[in-house]
């Protein structure tokens, strides 16, 4: 890895970055499953919160992590020198951050903790600044400072930390932020400062405030600080700032001691040690604690748990360990150790979204918490492999956030079963949405097995909006929540199953002037949002067409190996299932428009709570005759070619019923999400799947920034959406989006297009590492820019994608109806010297270690299944595909302690 700035270090994902604090907008998450949500740059700026509405840091987009002087800092105020910052912050330190300094820096981080080295080599002078939150039930962050003499001859120095609270909602960041400060009480304790604001200010009713924000501290050894400076203002002085504070660069002694009260200030956790003098090799240790609590803190218990060096390290080697075990549930091994470290960073993503949803990170400016109904589906794929106990209890419970007109709720509350219309209060339907749970619940039951959630029974998220949010009914009420009754007034409840129907069958129907489904607020493309009225998503048409094929399979199986020959769907469903009665010519819009509109009519306000019990076969048929009409029709309609002789699908049309892709004055249009669908549902058949990869290497492979999102329009596009206002190269209009990268290669992959979809994901890891372009940690991020930089990193769908498609198709671990289907599609590259690459994952909840032996180093296409062993021992498998199925039945005699090790040979075809 010559290009990249930072290194890993041993087997563990451990890398270092030197100088770390001469690139811009890096950071770093610390987190834990109690809520404490971190972010830490090379020089300790970044915010420290609980939610929207609980930060203890000042809350910081990427441009204010160089621009604010707040941070975690941490000073010495030394003999004969002056005021030295451990972490940089200091106007002297900034000063001389583009000339030749006495400072040597680097950065050093882990799973999941920080550390900061910075040593001054005149003073001779060593800092060791290590940051975690432990995974405790407290909402903690802690902070070791290590100072060490490493010069010739004494050091003597006043120590002080200083971070400033702010205590209080994201909201008044602007809005009353001097007023809001005139709430806080502050007091001062043995341990260091707590911030209780009198009232959580909102002009909509203040209400009593309880939270807590403090920064506690001590020696290593345990003893207290000796003094504080409460009060922000008179720490910096009159004219000082943060990054040259009065207190600290004229040394002034403390100004509070404990029992100190303040009130109406803005508040600072600076707190004052003994004064040390270090001979040469000596060091000494200082820790910080930095809380969120729901009330006023018992501060000995704090500091016995936290504040010693003894109890940081022991919890740094617990949250260490935790963070390990919970990433060792999928490692790879392949020729390229490099790159296996990165997918070890890779794999932490799903869980981070998990934890900070889209937001409290610095590029995240626009999240308030809570996750979108997409970031549900699409981060429960990586949590299969990876927390699978979790994911049956997760599944079932989104499912309440459908509503029976097939649309659903878009923000999902931190509470089961919380669902909101939408957060702006804007009501919208994405028209991808109900696309999107089959794919997730499909994984599901053919990892486990376990068809039967299918028939397990949920309630409907039910508000104001029906008939896709287009009206809103006058007389509902909320008395039953937000849950769906029937005209009785009973919740009512149907069956997974159920719910997955109406999400795929319903946009069927509701379609526009091409005969394809409406674009409506947007799909995956947020970006997409101009086009409510006439606008159509092809590419969807395609996902939602390949969705009731898999649907009419699902059930001709379950008919078959469970033997069920009816379901229950409601009465009203009938309608939707028109094959069974009154069937529609599909070609007619009126007539698709029409039936949709006698469904609408039939479930609102209510439904009857009857049901209809109908044969499971002709359901299944009726599903197949949608697809299959779509899929012609998108044939015969959507495929285009250019004047060059390229030829592709359209993916969209535009709110003036215009095709969006082709030939332009401009040049030419094309969209990557138009290919994704059609090549991974089936849409495209084999040939035009090859078609289509050279109209993409054609135009839209950059090999600057990989695979553009789209070509470039030209220009603002009023009538298709606010994407297109973006820059040309920049997030949704044409950068290298990675989510629907990693979704064409994961496409290419499925249609056995191997070495096209190789160099997609290769592309993804060459830039995503080339530390000179894209400026990033480990990981990959959601989109990189027209400069190469890789932008809102750590949080990203395309994570869990890029995992599910290394695992199931890359390494062709994958479920059938719970039964063990190996299908390997390594390239020879993947294989190391001696032939070998494996892969350990939970299947069956068991620990698998599966390795492919190919000591011919053939590549893919050249070799076969030849043999199977399980601990040593040969074990049949059935021929399936490319590749072989071990029942499930030798899987369920293993033990579930220890890793099972499955040895694959493979043979020249």
């Amino acid at each position: 890895m010559t290009k990249s700035g930072w290194k890993f270090q041993g087997e563990q994902g451990v890398f270092k970055l030197k100088h770390p604090e001469k690139n811009s907008y890096l950071y770093f998450p610390l987190v834990n499953e109690a809520g404490m949500m971190s972010a830490v740059t090379p020089n300790l700026h970044g915010g420290i919160t609980s939610g929207h509405n609980t930060f203890l840091m000042e809350p910081v987009s990427v441009e204010g992590l160089h621009n604010s002087k707040a941070s975690r800092n941490f000073w010495l105020h030394i003999q004969g020198y002056g005021a030295w910052s451990v972490s940089g912050n200091s106007a002297k330190q900034n000063a001389a951050l583009f000339a030749d300094s006495d400072e040597e820096t680097e950065m050093e981080a882990g799973f999941l903790w920080h550390k900061l080295t910075r040593h001054h080599k005149e003073l001779g002078v060593k800092a060791e600044t290590t940051s975690f939150v432990p995974v405790k039930d407290d909402k903690v962050e802690l902070m070791k400072v290590k100072v060490t003499n490493i010069g010739t001859a004494s050091l003597a120095f006043t120590p002080t930390s200083a971070i400033p609270l702010y205590g209080r909602s994201a909201d008044d960041l602007r809005d009353h932020r001097h007023v809001t400060s005139l709430l806080h009480r502050i007091y001062a304790a043995e341990y260091g400062i707590e911030v209780q604001p009198a009232l959580s200010f909102d002009e909509r009713g203040h209400r009593v405030n309880k939270v807590t924000y403090s920064v506690l501290g001590a020696e290593g050894s345990g003893k207290a600080p000796v003094g504080m400076f409460p009060i922000h203002e008179e720490f910096v002085g009159e004219g000082g700032a943060l990054d040259w504070p009065e207190a600290v660069v004229c040394n002034h002694d403390s100004s509070a001691v404990a029992g100190s009260v303040f009130e109406g200030y803005e508040a600072v956790g600076a707190l004052r040690f003994t004064d040390v003098q270090l001979l040469p090799g000596q060091s000494v240790s200082y820790v910080i604690a930095m809380v969120i609590t729901e009330d006023r803190i018992e501060q000995a218990k704090y500091s016995a748990q936290y504040l010693s060096e003894a109890q940081f390290d022991a919890l740094l080697q617990e949250n260490e360990a935790y963070w390990r075990d919970k990433l060792d549930t999928i490692k790879f091994k392949s020729g390229d150790s490099e790159q296996d470290l990165w997918m070890k960073w890779v794999t932490l993503q799903p869980i981070l979204r998990r934890l900070y949803g889209n937001s409290f990170l610095p590029y995240h400016d626009y999240g308030r918490g809570g996750r979108g109904w997409r970031d549900l589906w699409q981060d429960c794929l990586a949590l299969m492999v990876m927390e699978p106990n979790e994911v049956r209890h997760l599944l079932v419970n989104n499912y309440a956030g459908v509503r029976i007109d097939g649309s659903n709720a878009t923000i999902i509350g931190s509470k089961p079963g919380e669902f909101i219309a939408d957060r702006n209060n804007i009501p919208r339907v994405w028209m991808d949405h109900g696309a999107w749970p089959l794919l997730t619940t499909l994984l599901y039951v053919h990892q486990s097995g376990d068809w039967d959630i299918l028939l397990q029974p949920q309630t409907y998220f039910r508000d104001i909006f029906v008939k896709r949010c287009r009206e809103r009914d006058l007389t509902w009420n909320s008395d039953h929540g937000n849950k769906l009754t029937t005209k009785e007034g009973d919740v009512y409840e149907g069956t997974i199953l159920e719910h997955i129907l109406l999400q795929n069958i319903v946009p069927f129907f509701h379609v526009g002037e091409h005969n394809n489904i409406k674009l409506e607020g947007a799909d995956w493309n947020d970006g997409l949002d101009l086009a409510p009225n006439r606008g159509e998503s092809v590419a969807f048409t395609a996902f939602y067409a390949s969705n009731l094929l898999e649907l009419s399979d699902l059930l001709a199986y379950l008919k078959q190996n469970a033997g069920i020959e009816t379901i229950e769907l409601a009465e009203e469903m009938a309608i939707l299932l028109d094959s069974l009665s009154k069937p529609v010519d599909y070609e007619s819009i009126d007539a698709k428009l029409a039936l949709l509109d006698r469904y609408y009519e039939a479930v609102t306000p209510a439904v009857s709570g009857k049901k209809l019990k109908l044969d499971i076969a002709k359901v299944a048929n009726d599903l197949k005759s949608k697809a299959e009409w779509a899929i012609d029709h998108l044939r015969s309609n959507e495929w285009i070619s250019s004047t060059e002789g390229y030829e592709w699908f359209n993916g969209y049309y535009n709110d003036d019923a215009e095709r969006v892709e082709g030939d332009f004055p401009h040049g030419v249009r094309m969209t990557l999400t138009g290919q994704v669908f059609s090549i991974m549902g089936g849409v495209a058949t084999e040939e035009q799947v090859g078609k289509i990869s050279k109209a993409v290497d054609r135009y839209l492979k950059d090999e600057k920034i990989g695979y553009r999102l789209n070509s470039d329009f030209g220009g603002i596009q009023q009538n298709l959406g606010r994407a297109f206002g973006f820059a040309f190269g920049h997030k949704e209009n044409g950068a290298m989006f990675s989510h629907m990268t990693v979704m064409y290669a994961n496409a290419l992959y499925k249609r056995g297009f191997v070495k096209e979809g190789y160099e997609v994901l290769d592309s993804i890891y060459r830039l995503s590492t080339d530390f000179e372009l894209s400026r990033m940690y480990p990981g990959v991020p959601e989109y990189i820019n027209e400069k190469g930089r890789g932008m809102y990193t750590f949080l990203t769908g395309s994570a869990s994608w890029l995992l599910l498609t290394e695992l199931t198709e890359v390494y062709g671990v994958k479920g059938s109806y719970g039964h063990l289907h190996l299908e390997p599609k390594l390239v020879k590259e993947q294989f190391d010297a001696q032939g070998e690459a494996s892969v350990e994952t939970l299947f069956a909840d068991r620990m698998l270690h599966i390795v492919y032996r190919n000591a011919g180093l053939l590549d893919y296409g050249q070799y076969r299944i030849g043999s199977v062993s399980l601990n040593g021992q040969p074990v049949q498998f059935e021929i399936a595909g490319s590749g072989g199925l071990i029942h499930r039945s030798v899987l369920d005699s293993l033990p579930y302690e220890g890793t099972q090790r499955i040895e694959i040979i493979l043979e020249q075809k």
